[in-house]
Parts: structure tokens; sequence; C-alpha cells
């Protein structure tokens, strides 16, 4: 299955983003957000290879399928992409405030990481119900 392998492969990319990340977080503007996104990187790359190695045993079609990686990508990757980016603009207090502190970026700023985040979480918990709709029923073995 091409999701699944796709899946695999992204999820340890996202991994060693994750780890490079925890070696530039004393260079951030916002050093606790970078310990947030290393965290979620190397978190979320190990679920993205956990969902890559469950993938075959979900029952979906070819196009929910394509909606399931589309959808793993981008909360997986976007979950570390936002922390990222407000610890390098020095941003983020709007929706993380405990990591982010009172650092405050533009309202762009703000706005783009909040909506990334939000958006990643929909994306996240739209793919745990696809998967629990791919997981009914009997096994393909059987």
């Amino acid at each position: 299955m091409q999701e699944a392998r796709r899946m695999i492969r992204l999820g340890v990319l996202l991994l060693l983003l994750g780890l490079l990340t925890g070696a530039i977080v004393p260079a951030l503007a916002v050093p606790r957000l970078g310990v947030s996104a290393h965290i979620v990187g190397v978190s979320g790359g190990a679920f993205l290879v956990v969902f890559g190695l469950l993938w075959p045993q979900v029952r979906l079609g070819p196009g929910a399928s394509r909606l399931g990686l589309a959808l793993a990508v981008y909360s997986f990757y976007g979950g570390w992409l936002m922390p990222l980016l407000g610890g390098l603009w020095g941003a983020g207090t709007t929706i993380l405030p405990f990591a982010a502190g009172a650092a405050r970026g533009t309202p762009f700023q703000e706005g783009f990481i909040a909506a990334g985040l939000i958006t990643s979480a929909v994306a996240i918990v739209t793919l745990c119900l696809l998967v629990l709709w791919g997981l009914r029923g009997p096994t393909r073995d059987t």
C-alpha cells in the first residue's frame, strides 16, 4: 500500500526534523516553543510511523486512504511547524501562552500559528475517526 509506505517514510523524516529542532532550541527567540516543536516533531514522527504500520489493516477506499495520508501529514507536520515558527518569530502567546510566555508576534504571525494549530488539531481528530471507521468489521485475513 503506497500510503502506508509514505506515512512511514514521512514519519522517519519528521522524527529526524524533530531531533534537529532540538539542536537549535537555544538559538530561537522563544526557546520554550522550540522545545515544544522538538517534542511534537519526535512524537509526531513516531505516530506517523505507527499509523503507517497500521494502515494495511485499515479498510478504506482509494480516495479515503489518500485523504487519511493527507490528514496525517498535515496534522503532524503542522503540529511541529507552528511552535517552531513561533519560536523563530517570537510569537505564539495567543494560542500557546504557557510555552510562548509574553512573546507576542504581529497579528499575522499570531493568526497564522493559531490557524495552523487549530486546523492541525481538527485534522488529527478527523484522521482518528477515519482510522476507527476503517478498522470496523473483521480483519482482511478472515
